[in-house]
């Protein structure tokens, strides 16, 4: 009976588990049994407990096609994937990228096929269902758990802004050029007396609008605006900011251009929050390489202000400047490097892990990118690597009269920041 055998099978997988199901299967093991004479009979009357179950599959079937919908929407919007197929079978490739246009086009995964290994994720984040738990149900009205996983945009200020905090606590202040912002003090660390700030910007939570995804030159890209007026009334100005993610072979580009389309000068500043996985799960062994020479000093690890000063790496566990990287071993990092060494149009950093074969390289486009700043706590199996403009607290007195890397955007210009990642075998 090779025809009942493969309904049974298809039921089987269709109410995975059912109570009709699994009486189904035990009376079908018993009709393979008897002898040929009285089977017939027997797959007529079992045919019925088929006919009871159909409704409760079709509607398992119905609740997991909707749990899937619903997996498909982060932010209110329709996550986006662009996919390419390998075509190398020696070099490591991009396969993948997908893109959150409801949360400000942060990417949470970026894959790459590596010959022998297949494929790995390149950014450190969980599976589409924790993701939107993350992002849809437990973050907060700021959107920090954005900056939790993936990579998150960050605009218009990456880092921390310490100011005059409000009586409730919720908002501080702080001057540009004789304007005041108010801007959401969002962040706060664990130490008793640990200081509100302004963390990581205003586009955590924002709609991208006009998404359009198109076929690139080997691969795909996706581009997307977001409108972002005055960022809720904490900014100057307004503001547009188109976004590109291109996917190929060779390549991840990411690029965010910001447009003044108000009728004020603003600050601006972009970066971007990404956390690389270390496939080994080694983090002691994996070696970094940052061209920057001077490091901020900062008050502590816990609230990580600046102190103003930037002191040399060389001799120190900050240098990463050998060609080699350095090795994480078991320091702590949360740090922002400086007076960067450009090469071939970029400045470069890398994150190798020995044991796993496996690199990649972070290359900062943008002559604006002035910093890079590193989070790299070793209970974790990731790294983040942040290229962005500014130094921490760019409006801060502490600074004096040094340009903190904040860009001034008059009425019509733009400012655009590019990262570009590949892979490779080290």
């Amino acid at each position: 009976m090779p025809g009942g055998v493969k309904w049974l099978g298809l039921w089987n997988t269709l109410s995975r588990g059912a109570e009709a199901s699994q009486r189904y299967w035990e009376a079908s093991a018993k009709i393979r049994s008897l002898p040929e004479e009285l089977k017939m009979k027997q797959w007529m009357r079992v045919s019925a407990l088929l006919t009871l179950a159909l409704p409760a599959a079709a509607a398992g079937l119905l609740a997991s096609a909707g749990h899937a919908q619903a997996a498909t929407e982060i932010g209110g919007e329709k996550i986006v994937t662009l996919s390419r197929k390998p075509a190398s079978t020696t070099r490591p490739e991009f396969t993948g990228v997908t893109v959150l246009p409801g949360r400000g086009m942060e990417l949470l995964y970026v894959t790459a096929n590596f010959p022998g290994k297949g494929e790995m994720q390149v950014l450190n984040s969980p599976d589409v269902a924790e993701a939107k738990k993350m992002l849809d149900v437990q973050d907060d009205g700021f959107g920090d758990l954005g900056y939790r996983l993936g990579a998150a945009m960050l605009c218009p200020y990456p880092n921390r802004i310490v100011g005059k905090l409000s009586a409730d606590g919720k908002t501080l202040t702080t001057q540009w050029e004789g304007h005041t912002l108010t801007l959401p003090a969002n962040n706060v660390g664990k130490l008793p007396g640990a200081e509100r700030h302004a963390m990581h910007g205003l586009i955590l939570k924002a709609k991208a609008e006009d998404i359009h995804v198109s076929k690139i030159p080997g691969g795909e890209q996706v581009t997307g605006v977001i409108h972002a007026g005055d960022f809720g009334g904490h900014w100057l100005s307004r503001t547009d900011l188109d976004v590109t993610v291109k996917l190929t072979a060779e390549a991840v580009d990411v690029e965010i251009t910001a447009h003044n389309v108000g009728k004020q000068a603003e600050p601006i500043a972009i970066g971007w929050h990404p956390y690389f996985k270390l496939p080994s799960g080694d983090r002691s062994q994996v070696r970094i390489h940052i061209p920057g020479t001077m490091m901020a000093q900062v008050n502590n690890y816990d609230s990580v202000f600046p102190t103003g000063k930037l002191e040399p790496v060389a001799g120190t566990k900050y240098d990463f400047t050998a060609a080699a990287g350095r090795a994480l071993d078991q320091n702590y990092y949360d740090d922002n490097w400086s007076h960067l060494t450009w090469k071939d149009g970029a400045v470069t950093t890398t994150v190798v892990d020995p044991k796993a074969h496996y690199g990649v390289k972070i290359e900062g486009v943008s002559p604006q990118i002035r910093t890079i700043q590193m989070y790299a706590p070793p209970t974790e199996k990731f790294v983040a690597i942040e290229d962005q403009y500014n130094f921490a607290d760019p409006f801060g007195k502490e600074w004096g009269k040094m340009d903190t890397g904040m860009v001034t955007l008059k009425p019509g210009q733009s400012t655009k920041w590019h990262v570009r990642l590949r892979v490779f075998v080290p």
